[in-house]
């Protein structure tokens, strides 16, 4: 694994317990951060706070709620220092069905979470970023919202508001030293997995052209040098993490 310094940074990840959140939490952590999980499952955040060690930190977040994300802001700037990184990896896939037999809450649901969720923690977060003169905000978008995947037009619709959301974002603060982008990862095998019908989740790795689904640590190395001073010009892109489905 190659190095990046995180030194004396604070690294909030949104979905942090699990997942390719708490993968790109362990490689952060490792590398010097002092690193914050937001999560709903308070408990199993508290649990990988505390094995992450480094002063790592936790607080339980439902990032579809504008006000709560607002206040952990805070409580993280208060009790761990200003917001330097962001990585918005909270997520929900939903169920599979066709649009014109699927329910409206549900649909209303997904879209809160994965798009509405990132734009409440962007909007938190940034002014401590504008304020410091500097930080970096990676948003985990999917290969869905590059093509859409039938019978999950509910997640492939807010992963492509998420795409969409980080070009402008990206183009707004583009004369300061704050970088957004975001990366389209192809299905990770993942507690996710769970939302969906295993002949969805055949489609999906069917369409791969590496024949295999995608590490989470794969998608932390990519992640993390996004999140690094070291990617000092790239803002507003995608990056691809589809292993060939989508090279766009």
């Amino acid at each position: 694994m190659n190095s990046l310094d995180f030194e004396g940074q604070v690294a909030v990840v949104t979905g942090g317990a699990q997942g390719i959140g708490l993968a790109v939490a362990e490689r952060l952590a490792a590398s010097g951060a002092r690193v914050v999980l937001w999560d709903r499952d308070e408990g199993r955040a508290r649990e990988e706070a505390e094995r992450l060690g480094g002063g790592a930190l936790s607080f339980a977040v439902d990032v579809a709620d504008t006000q709560q994300v607002a206040e952990r802001a805070a409580d993280t700037a208060r009790d761990a220092g200003p917001i330097a990184v962001l990585v918005n990896s909270a997520g929900i896939a939903g169920s599979n069905g066709r649009v014109v037999d699927y329910d409206p809450s549900e649909w209303r649901q997904i879209v809160e979470v994965n798009l509405t969720g990132t734009f409440n923690c962007c909007r938190a977060i940034l002014p401590q970023q504008m304020e410091a003169g500097y930080g970096r905000i990676v948003n985990i978008a999917s290969v869905a919202g590059k093509e859409g995947n039938p019978n999950a037009a509910a997640y492939s619709a807010s992963k492509a508001g998420v795409i969409a959301l980080t070009k402008s974002l990206g183009k707004e603060h583009a004369e300061q030293d704050i970088a957004i982008n975001c990366v389209t990862p192809a299905a990770a095998r993942t507690r996710i997995f769970d939302q969906m019908r295993q002949e969805h989740i055949d489609y999906m790795l069917a369409r791969i052209p590496r024949r295999r689904f995608l590490e989470v640590s794969e998608a932390a190395n990519m992640i993390c040098w996004l999140a690094s001073r070291e990617n000092s010009f790239s803002t507003g892109a995608v990056f691809d993490l589809s292993g060939g489905r989508a090279t766009y």
